[in-house]
């Protein structure tokens, strides 16, 4: 079968539009063809392009689990005897306690914070400063879990909300993938910022829902402009560097956090917001837009500009790409509206049911992604120690990732890792001395699976979808993954009481999640489309050899 039509050789069509073929169309070569043609093998401008756009997933991760300390219940302890015999008598009888117990024991028999908040005023005293969590500092501890809880709730309802709204900027507005990356990130660091300056929880959840939305598509906006610099060969390894640095922001929390035990949770987000700043005038100055971007937005000049920037091509290939890529002189500069690449996405048969497989896949893994974090808490180990290890396990996953992405088979690896981590999740849940102890290990394996199925997912998604919609197909998917870490917190709150709520029903989720990727075709070792009607006649050739 000949290669599809290249979009720029077509007069007057949109991106996405399915048009007929001349004869003399048919033989020209394809518009990612070419591209790849142009980009080649990777060099060091394309590594240091994809490495320096690859370190904002780095405050991304800040951004998304700082609440596991900022907002985290302080430890406490007694402080003396009672001096009131009628407390001691309503003490007793609120913590139903035996009249032989010593009056000391009463505080000392308190092992919740439920059990804390029937104590009279002054006999137990926070361990620290009350500053070091905005509990503590705002007298929160006998508040329900709704209102503890709200900031981070309203952080991942922010990420739905900038999900949806902002998912096809960076295909269907002029502001292309770095622009996109560059304003997410700004605002995802200025109002960071801002929230240092909270005066109490209702200002600070609104300034988390901001930085949410902010936060919405910056892995979208990184991890496509970061594939689309790069060929085939490479597209896989580059998308991992992204994940390396996801985990050094997750890894350096604990780390922040520990050092700034004693101080205010305020410099947390101070220290955490600052460097973004810095991040985001470098984007400004130094990374380059996609190709691919500004070829299918008919920026031809630009396009060439940048692959000149990136690559070292020669007179002779530029000079043939300038040929293939003008047959049109007229720049297709688009007037679509917000959901134009959305409209398309669902307009199609086979992208609006890969799409559907996709977020399906994806909201059982952002349960477990997002969920095992946050409920660190209902574990008997160490916060610190515990998150440092969830930490530590994205590191081997991205680097099974990095390793082996181009051996493995998308459909059939995530379908195992996810299962994997279904199992040991549940198997997290039992109950017993010897059980108790082996959570931990339990909890880590089946995160650091989760994690190597949430990078293969992204992976797979940026290959499942042309150039045209790639952007909009993974902010989606991101949406759907953002979209399980809402009902995370609600998972984790009822783990408190009844384990299998929570790892037992993140083991679950995940579990019957990656079952959909069977339905979605294999795309390893296959070049990125551009158009859909390359993407489709793709398909359509590869169940032709099928059959």
């Amino acid at each position: 079968m000949a290669d599809p039509t290249p979009l720029l050789s077509q007069a007057n069509n949109t991106p996405c539009d399915t048009t007929t073929q001349t004869n003399e169309q048919h033989h020209l070569p394809s518009l990612g063809s070419t591209i790849e043609k142009c980009i080649g093998e990777i060099n060091w401008s394309q590594f240091l392009q994809a490495v320096l756009i690859s370190f904002v997933w780095i405050f991304d991760a800040q951004q998304t689990f700082i609440t596991v300390f900022t907002d985290a219940m302080p430890s406490w302890h007694c402080t003396g005897e009672y001096k009131n015999l009628n407390q001691i008598s309503d003490v007793r009888s609120n913590l139903q306690l035996g009249p032989t117990i010593k009056i000391q024991n009463d505080c000392y028999s308190a092992t919740s914070f439920n059990d804390m908040c029937n104590l009279p005023k002054g006999s137990w005293a926070w361990d620290g400063p009350a500053q070091t969590s905005m509990i503590s500092e705002w007298a929160l501890e006998c508040e329900n879990s709704i209102i503890t809880g709200l900031p981070a709730s309203m952080f991942f309802m922010g990420c739905l909300v900038g999900g949806l709204l902002l998912s096809t900027l960076a295909d269907s507005s002029s502001l292309g993938r770095k622009n996109m990356l560059f304003y997410s990130t700004l605002l995802m660091a200025l109002s960071s910022f801002l929230t240092t300056f909270s005066p109490n929880i209702w200002i600070y959840s609104s300034l988390k829902f901001i930085t949410g939305f902010g936060r919405a598509t910056i892995g979208t906006s990184s991890l496509v402009l970061a594939s689309e610099l790069v060929g085939k060969r490479w597209r896989g390894k580059i998308s991992v560097i992204g994940f390396f640095c996801f985990t050094i922001g997750f890894l350096s929390l604990p780390a922040i956090a520990y050092v700034n035990k004693d101080s205010s949770w305020r410099n947390l987000y101070l220290m955490t917001s600052v460097p973004t700043l810095f991040y985001c005038m470098l984007v400004k100055i130094f990374v380059q837009e996609s190709p691919r971007w500004l070829l299918v937005r008919g920026q031809k000049e630009e396009a060439i500009a940048t692959l000149k920037y990136i690559t070292s091509i020669t007179q002779s290939n530029l000079n043939l790409a300038i040929n293939n890529m003008s047959s049109n002189e007229e720049e297709n500069n688009l007037n679509v509206d917000l959901f134009y690449a959305l409209k398309i996405l669902m307009q199609k048969k086979w992208s609006s049911r890969r799409l559907l497989f996709v977020m399906a896949i994806g909201f059982g893994v952002g349960v477990v992604y997002y969920g095992m974090p946050l409920g660190l808490g209902n574990l008997s180990f160490n916060l610190y120690l515990s998150v440092t290890f969830n930490a530590l396990s994205e590191l081997p996953s991205s680097l099974v990732i990095f390793l082996f992405i181009d051996k493995f088979r998308r459909r059939i690896a995530l379908l195992v890792f996810c299962i994997i981590s279904g199992v040991f999740s549940v198997m997290s849940t039992m109950e017993g001395e010897i059980w108790s102890k082996m959570q931990i290990w339990f909890e880590l394996i089946s995160f650091f699976s989760a994690c190597t199925s949430f990078g293969i997912y992204l992976i797979f998604t940026t290959e499942l979808f042309p150039t045209c919609v790639r952007n909009s197909a993974l902010s989606m998917a991101r949406l759907a993954v953002v979209f399980g870490g809402v009902f995370s917190p609600l998972l984790v709150g009822a783990g408190r009481e009844y384990a299998f709520l929570c790892y037992g029903v993140f083991g679950l989720a995940i579990g019957f999640s990656g079952v959909f990727g069977v339905f979605l075709p294999e795309t390893k070792g296959r070049a990125l489309c551009d158009t859909m009607d390359e993407e489709e006649n793709k398909g359509k050739l590869s169940c032709d050899i099928l059959a």
